[in-house]
């Protein structure tokens, strides 16, 4: 038999192989944003690891496509791509394949995505998105559930001390074309601002001898950071029509969440403009304590179906579901959610009582595995452990009398001997704590 350890299989750099118990931590995490998703009555929807490029390119900005993997189909001599991005994917699926039905659509989505990366960044390239897509609606209303779904998730995981950072690219384009700036000024703007460099925002504008107005309006944008009262700071340097009604459309955003009872989760960000390319009104992200990045991240984006032909109003978010993992990971009902409930460990010849107690076991929902590699009761116990199993079920134990089994907790050994009946009792507090003689 070959040595495992004498195979040189290294992976590419930014993925990852998620061994049983991570991947465990993944479904719980997933399983809990699903939930709320489906609360809220929204369906998932599951998109295709392949699309031709050109066809995906629509709906996609330069950065997206810049980071997309392509490689040519040998069935059909085209361009195809592995999408790095869901949201376009659904923009096409609903422009192309759900036109003739009522509007809105509420629809979820969950799985993996690839994107380029520098080979220096230490960034992985493989993205596991979970998100939502309200198709269909221009209303406050609309942007606003989208945040009080985030909020939901984050409470619903055990987070606290989270922020929502709420912006409006609407109000940054509007100073900019009111500004009288060239697109080169306004591109070198927009870089030293997403990176909240205020130095050198008034540099360039020095550079560009921007009228003192532009240089007020566009230098305070770094700044415009922190609670309701942002929203009358900008709208007192704010001198043109297109960034109040920005203003005010975040204004009523932040009056519906109010009624969500989620203010304390949020801080509003006007200088955000990461996704400008992108969005076209309210844009979020989500941050949790102890990770540098964003945890989720959406907003508005009324262009993007159109550009498949079917002009719709939308709004959407999604979940960095391992930068999720990594900030929650060892929290005790995560970890809680790789362990398996029961091991079946058989001293007897005849294998029918285990086979029967296993599916009785399991018809009561308990999570349930017999080991069936003939070995001591020490080697099984091992196995257990080592397997995250919660209890080892030993039937026919020297002491058990018939139709009682014998109980191990593994952790630390502790033991029972229950009877049959005991132990298919739904209200036998099986979930660890172990009470009677102690065997051990």
């Amino acid at each position: 038999m070959t040595n495992p350890s004498c195979i040189e299989a290294p992976l590419p750099k930014g993925v990852s192989d998620f061994l049983p118990e991570t991947a465990d931590k993944i479904t719980f995490i997933a399983d809990s944003i699903h939930r709320v998703f489906e609360l809220w009555g929204f369906r998932r929807m599951i998109t295709p690891l392949l699309e031709f490029e050109h066809v995906l390119a629509l709906g996609m900005g330069d950065e997206l496509r810049s980071k997309t993997f392509r490689f040519d189909d040998r069935q059909t001599g085209r361009l195809l791509a592995i999408p790095p991005d869901i949201t376009p994917q659904v923009a096409r699926i609903v422009a192309t394949r759900m036109h003739a039905l009522p509007l809105p659509h509420r629809i979820y989505y969950s799985g993996r995505v690839l994107r380029q990366a520098q080979m220096q960044s230490g960034k992985s390239r493989e993205i596991f998105q979970f998100g939502v897509e309200l198709i269909g609606l221009d209303s406050p209303e609309a942007d606003a559930e989208m945040v009080a779904m985030a909020v939901e998730v984050l409470k619903n995981l055990g987070f606290t001390g989270f922020k929502i950072d709420l912006g409006q690219v609407e109000f940054y384009r509007g100073i900019m074309d009111a500004s009288g700036l060239s697109a080169e000024v306004q591109k070198q703007l927009q870089e030293a601002i997403s990176k909240k460099e205020v130095s050198a925002v008034r540099s360039i504008l020095e550079s560009a001898g921007a009228p003192d107005r532009v240089k007020q309006e566009i230098a305070l944008l770094p700044r415009l950071y922190g609670g309701r009262e942002v929203l009358q700071e900008a709208r007192s340097i704010a001198g043109n029509e297109r960034s109040l009604r920005a203003l005010d459309n975040l204004a009523q955003v932040v009056d519906i969440l109010d009624i969500y009872g989620v203010a304390e989760h949020l801080t509003i960000d006007l200088g955000e403009i990461r996704g400008l390319d992108y969005h076209s009104g309210i844009t979020f992200e989500g941050f949790v304590p102890g990770v540098g990045e964003a945890i989720c991240s959406g907003g508005r984006y009324d262009d993007l179906t159109a550009k498949y032909g079917y002009p719709a109003h939308a709004t959407g978010f999604a979940f960095n579901i391992l930068a999720l993992l990594a900030s929650m990971s060892k929290r005790p009902e995560v970890e809680a959610s790789s362990s398996r409930d029961f091991l079946i460990f058989n001293r007897k010849d005849e294998r029918r009582e285990a086979l029967e107690v296993a599916q009785k076991l399991r018809s009561l929902g308990y999570t349930c595995a017999r080991d069936i590699i003939k070995r001591d009761f020490d080697s099984s116990l091992e196995y257990a452990k080592k397997m995250n199993i919660r209890l080892l079920l030993v039937i026919g134990a020297e002491d058990c009398a018939a139709g009682q089994l014998y109980l191990v907790r593994v952790a630390d050994r502790q033991s029972i001997t229950v009877s049959e009946e005991e132990l298919f009792d739904k209200d036998l507090d099986l979930k660890f704590d172990l009470q009677g003689e102690n065997h051990g």
